[in-house]
């Protein structure tokens, strides 16, 4: 069950009407980064563990909150475009403040959504459910939410760094911070679950299964040998199961593929075309 309170979480009040950077908001909320995305994966998350206990109540506790901050952007949005033109192009032009708007605004916020926030990215484009990800592997997943959270702050921060009202900035400030617990939140569930299964997932999968010799091989692939100089590159493995090795010049362990022409019902191209090895003229008739 939930509860909706009709207070917000924290302040959504902008100092006055900026319908250009309601555009630019709507990354944070409707974006592959967006709130509604990491609300929607940690309640997902949640819900699909099968069992309870303290990582489900920390999931369905973040994604309750996520859903807050999808409020509060929503409502930032709705004040921000408080005044936006709809009306004459050419009269709206003489206002400096509607004519920063008719070069920047999101035309969709004044035809589709009547002002409001919409569940999209800063060009429009719709929250899609393939953001988001719920594995029911809560190591893997709080290695997502890591980098949700990581990539949600960046773009907060240059966000934050791009108005000069305050009133927008105050509720920033707010979400900065969420996102820098969020982030130590995560970190902290994904060293105690390492400690308890290991660091590589799944844990469960047969070792013995995996070509073993090249399990801590990096292969350089790219001109130059920079990334021997790394820490993954020599010494022993963060898993503690292996001592990394480093392959500088690569060779092929199997021979070129070649595949048998397909049937003639498929209608590719035909191999002595393909080949360059005869000419294929259609039939006219």
């Amino acid at each position: 069950m939930f509860y909706h309170i009709k207070e917000l979480q924290y302040h959504a009040k902008p100092e006055r009407p900026d319908p250009v950077f309601a555009k630019k908001l709507q990354e944070v909320l409707g974006g592959q980064f967006g709130e509604i995305t990491v609300a929607m994966q940690y309640l997902f998350q949640g819900w699909n563990i099968r069992g309870d206990g303290k990582y489900k109540d920390l999931l369905l506790d973040t994604g309750t909150e996520e859903l807050a901050h999808v409020e509060m952007l929503a409502t930032m949005i709705a004040r921000l475009l408080d005044g936006a033109p709809a009306g004459d192009l050419e009269e709206a032009a003489k206002n400096p403040v509607i004519g920063a708007v008719l070069g920047g605004m999101n035309p969709q916020h004044a035809i589709v959504s009547g002002l409001g926030a919409m569940p999209a990215d800063s060009v429009g484009y719709p929250w899609n459910g393939r953001y988001m990800i719920a594995s029911g592997n809560l190591l893997a997943d709080f290695r997502a939410n890591l980098n949700a959270e990581s990539q949600g702050r960046l773009q907060v921060a240059r966000l934050y760094e791009q108005t000069s009202d305050r009133g927008v900035k105050d509720m920033l400030s707010w979400l900065l911070a969420r996102d820098t617990m969020h982030q130590n939140q995560w970190m902290a569930a994904i060293a105690e679950l390492e400690e308890k299964e290991g660091k590589v997932v799944p844990s469960t999968f047969p070792r013995q299964l995996e070509k073993r010799q090249v399990s801590y091989t990096l292969f350089n692939f790219s001109l130059g040998e920079d990334s021997a100089l790394g820490r993954w590159a020599k010494g022993p493995t963060p898993d503690g199961c292996g001592t990394f090795q480093y392959v500088p010049h690569p060779k092929p362990l199997a021979p070129a593929p070649h595949l048998p022409p397909a049937p003639p019902y498929i209608f590719d191209t035909p191999p002595g075309v393909v080949t360059g090895k005869g000419p294929f003229v259609p039939p006219c008739h």
